[in-house]
Formats: structure tokens, sequence, C-alpha cells
């Protein structure tokens, strides 16, 4: 009976014992995994998070870094060179040929112009220089006493007898007609002139007023008002003319 009671005894506490072995050999292996799970998503966090920003880092830092380099070697690739005309250089160029000029300053909307009022001045020279030569010829041969020199004739109505026309209304026709379109062979020489220079002065005003700034706050004021009583006026109303800028 005391023997059973020991047999009992002892595999009562193996049974303990054993147990307590067990339970403590599992704790371990559950920690250990816990942790160990917990510590490689920790370390998968670390590793992948910090390579991700530096990698965009290093990214944007060599973005940057082409701008830079970009920007530093643009303006030597840019041509900044502003075109604008010298005054003395355009008056030459015209001077030489009308119309060069305004080439020079790369005016070229006004060449027409130019050539334009030179063909036409041309035109006129030759038409009254013509009728002023024909006239003055005709009148030089009525004048005169020589048969042979009869060219005023040609200036006849066609059939009409030259015995029968009025010398001297005849001799006073052609000396108007002489004299006029002496005049306005004359007046079509001084408007060639004067284009010619009038396209040496616009060459030199557009040179020197190429980089003028025109304000943008220019405007014009038509506005009625009191004119104040003259010697040869009374007092009136009127308009006037004002321009701001």
């Amino acid at each position: 009976m005391r023997l059973l009671k020991l047999k009992f005894l002892s595999c009562f506490l193996l049974s303990l014992t054993f147990g307590y072995a067990q339970e403590v050999s599992q704790h371990p292996i559950d920690t250990l995994s816990i942790i160990g799970t917990d510590s490689l998503i920790q370390i998968s966090d670390t590793i992948v998070a910090p390579s991700m920003l530096l990698k965009t880092d290093t990214v944007k830092t060599t973005k940057s870094l082409v701008i830079i380099n970009d920007t530093t070697t643009l303006p030597q690739f840019v041509d900044s060179k502003i075109f604008s005309p010298n005054p003395t250089k355009a008056v030459i160029y015209a001077a030489i040929f009308p119309g060069l000029g305004q080439v020079y300053n790369r005016k070229y909307w006004k060449l027409p112009i130019v050539y334009g009022g030179f063909l036409g001045f041309s035109y006129a020279i030759s038409w009254n220089g013509r009728y002023y030569t024909d006239y003055s010829n005709g009148y030089k041969d009525i004048m005169d006493d020589d048969e042979t020199t009869d060219s005023w004739k040609n200036f006849l109505p066609y059939g009409q007898d030259p015995g029968s026309v009025d010398q001297a209304w005849l001799k006073d026709v052609m000396k108007r007609r002489k004299d006029f379109y002496r005049r306005y062979r004359d007046l079509s020489i001084i408007g060639t002139v004067a284009m010619y220079a009038l396209s040496i002065l616009d060459a030199y005003v557009d040179a020197q007023l190429f980089d003028f700034d025109i304000s943008s706050d220019l405007s014009l004021r038509v506005e009625p008002t009191i004119i104040k009583k003259t010697d040869y006026l009374a007092n009136s109303l009127g308009f006037q003319c004002s321009i701001s800028f």
C-alpha cells in the first residue's frame, strides 16, 4: 500500500514536471516567433523606406544639377545682340541711292512710297519737257522770217490753211503753252530733288528714333473753349485740341 502511494506520488510529480517543462519550452518559441516577425517587419520598413527616400532625393538632386548646367550654358548659344541702326550710315546709304537708307533701317514698307514718288516725278519731267520742247521750237519758227522752219504748222487743226491763221493769236498761244510746260517741268525737277532730300531726312529720323519709346498715355482731347476778344475778333465759341504724353 505504501509502495502504491509512492508510485502514484512519483507519477504526479513527473506529470507536473513534464507539463511545466512543456509550457516553458512553448513560451520561448512563441515569443521568439512573434518578436522575430515584428523585428522583420520593422527591419523591412527601415530598409525599404529610407532607400526609397534616398533614391528620390538622388534623382531630384540630379535634375537640379542638370537645370543649373543648362542655365549656365544657355547664354553661350543665345545671341542677345539687338539691331540698332546708325544715323550716319543711314544718311550715307540714302544719299548714295534713294531707298537704300530705308532698307538699312529695315523699313521696307516705305520703299513703294519712295520709288513711287520718283517714278511720278520722272514721268512729269518727261511729259512736260517733251511738250515744252515742241512748243518752244514752234514758237521760234513762227517768230523768225525763215519759211523753211515751219514746225508751228504741226499745231494747227487738221486741214486748216496756214495762211488763214491769225499769226498774232497763234504766237500768243504758243508762247503761253511754252511757258506753261516749262514751269511744270521745272516744278517736277524741284519735286524730284525735294523727294531725294526727304528720303535722306526720313532715313536719318528713322535711325535716330529707332529706340524711341512712345508712352501708352498718349492721348488727344478735343473740347469746346471760349476765344477771347481781340482787335479783329469778338468773343466766340470754338474748339481746342490738346495732346498729352
